[in-house]
């Protein structure tokens, strides 16, 4: 959906950056050691060097070094290669029959990633284009729950993003081809301090959800959560699945995205700002680090649009 990325979305972007009492919103959260880490990627952390100098010079300079899995940590997004599919579900015996992979556009195991060590030869992330559009905030948390997060496993489904662009009177639009669509959950206050649930567990889209965002062709959707996917309590464990999600996918919805529809998706975006001030709609600039080959990455989404009148 990346195509979708033009003229035409830039121009809907204009609207919202001319406006007299538009403001500024980061979607992202800061990067730090201390920040909660995904159990499917190598922790990432931080180095501090000392303040040093150049002989012979006035310079200087401090410097930090980052080491883990920058890409999975954080505020960060799904690039089309980071998932693929196998015909059958994996047994978990013997090797990890990775030579059957398929990928999105029919791609095959040697047309993405020819070598075990090898970045990716299709679907790098160097193949995005900026992402500069109109988005829509659909606010979960206010129109189901009163504000609170939902819970593990809660399912948000077509006719529930149907009916809250009904609410928040955007009917007149709705999804617009080349939206961004962002979906406050509330599971981002879990994000601080000493909740260990935010990366075990969490709410996300249901199943239903995708052929119709496919339909409306938007270019990328975010929730304040690490998964997207629906997590009830025990998933991660194998010990639970979403409901209605199709056998041996689990992570259904990363599954239609990525391999299928071709819709980028951000983990972990930060939207309380956002939904407090009611910004049901906003310009947005999205650019992940270009690395070359890669499956995933740090992004830094803003936002910028008009709060509404209090």
């Amino acid at each position: 959906m990346g195509n979708t990325q033009g003229n035409g979305t830039w121009q809907r972007c204009a609207f919202h950056l001319m406006q007299p009492e538009a403001r500024s919103y980061e979607l992202s959260y800061p990067r730090t050691g201390a920040m909660p880490q995904s159990p499917f990627a190598e922790p990432e952390s931080y180095r501090f060097d000392p303040s040093s100098g150049i002989p012979g010079t006035r310079h200087g300079f401090n410097t930090e070094s980052t080491s883990g899995n920058i890409g999975g940590q954080g505020t960060q997004l799904d690039g089309l290669g980071h998932f693929a599919y196998l015909p059958e579900a994996w047994s978990g015996e013997g090797e990890f029959p990775a030579e059957a992979l398929q990928y999105y556009g029919g791609f095959t195991q040697e047309d993405v990633k020819p070598g075990p060590d090898a970045p990716l030869a299709r679907l790098g992330l160097e193949n995005l284009p900026p992402i500069v559009s109109s988005a829509v905030l659909l606010d979960a948390a206010a129109y189901f729950n009163d504000g609170e997060p939902l819970a593990a496993g809660d399912l948000i489904s077509r006719n529930d993003i149907e009916a809250m662009i009904e609410a928040q009177g955007l009917a007149w639009r709705g999804l617009l081809p080349g939206d961004v669509l962002y979906i406050h959950t509330g599971w981002g206050e879990h994000w601080d301090g000493e909740d260990s649930r935010y990366y075990t567990q969490g709410p996300g889209l249901a199943y239903d959800t995708m052929a119709w965002l496919e339909e409306q062709a938007i270019v990328l959707v975010a929730l304040d959560n690490p998964f997207t996917d629906p997590a009830p309590e025990g998933m991660l464990t194998g010990e639970a699945i979403p409901d209605g999600v199709p056998d041996g996918l689990p992570f259904a919805i990363h599954h239609h995205n990525l391999t299928q529809s071709g819709i980028y998706q951000i983990q972990n975006a930060r939207l309380a700002d956002l939904a407090a001030d009611q910004v049901w709609t906003s310009c947005t600039m999205i650019l992940p680090a270009l690395t070359q080959g890669a499956a995933q990455a740090p992004v830094r989404p803003v936002a910028i649009g008009t709060p509404a009148s209090r």
